[in-house]
């Protein structure tokens, strides 16, 4: 039996984005340019459904809560032919909290916390930002959230999500998931032990 269709899209593009900053659990909508990046997943997505035998109708559809994943939701749910609305959204795949550092660029981090960058490089999977979340214990809520997943599933959410996904699936180790981009305006297959691209 083939293991659960798991597609995964990383929310488009925000302002924060633009200017690299690290936005966390902080609500930043989609700037124009993250909602056209939306429409071209839900493109994807449809093209991937066809080449499968799958309709939209198969798969269950969950986000992350904050406006940026869910919007990004909604436009790929209207390029599948879906209304907005009847998709799920789940508080344990928000984004990796960064605590005081959220709001902030790296540049700006080290001028006022450069030690605490140096401690982050050494170990990103377990370091935590001050008063935020590490990498670790992202994945505990992410798999914990995921042990309920039985069937294909559609979801939008965070880099950061992606990255404890990485590991859950067994495709990258701690050491590797928190190195690399997690790019925008691409869908993401996750299956055991191996991460494709869709664009």
């Amino acid at each position: 039996m083939n293991a659960p269709l798991f597609y995964f899209i990383r929310h488009g593009e925000t302002d924060w984005n633009a200017e690299r900053r690290l936005q966390g659990g902080r609500d930043i909508p989609l700037n124009d340019r993250g909602r056209l990046q939306a429409a071209q997943c839900g493109g994807t997505l449809r093209d991937l459904l066809a080449d499968r035998g799958k309709t939209a109708a198969d798969f269950a559809f969950v986000s992350s809560p904050l406006s940026r994943a869910s919007e990004t939701m909604e436009i790929v749910r209207g390029a599948l032919g879906l209304p907005v609305v009847g998709y799920a959204q789940e508080p344990r795949l928000t984004e990796l909290s960064f605590g005081r550092w959220e709001g902030m660029t790296y540049r700006e981090i080290r001028m006022v916390d450069r030690p605490s960058l140096v401690v982050r490089e050494r170990d990103k999977w377990t370091f935590r930002p001050p008063d935020g979340e590490s990498y670790a214990d992202l994945l505990a809520r992410v798999r914990a959230w995921h042990a309920g997943v039985t069937g294909d599933i559609i979801v939008t959410a965070h880099g950061g999500v992606a990255r404890a996904l990485m590991v859950l699936f067994g495709a990258r180790t701690p050491a590797e998931a928190p190195h690399g981009d997690i790019g925008q305006g691409i869908v993401f297959e996750f299956g055991p032990g191996v991460i494709r691209k869709h664009w």
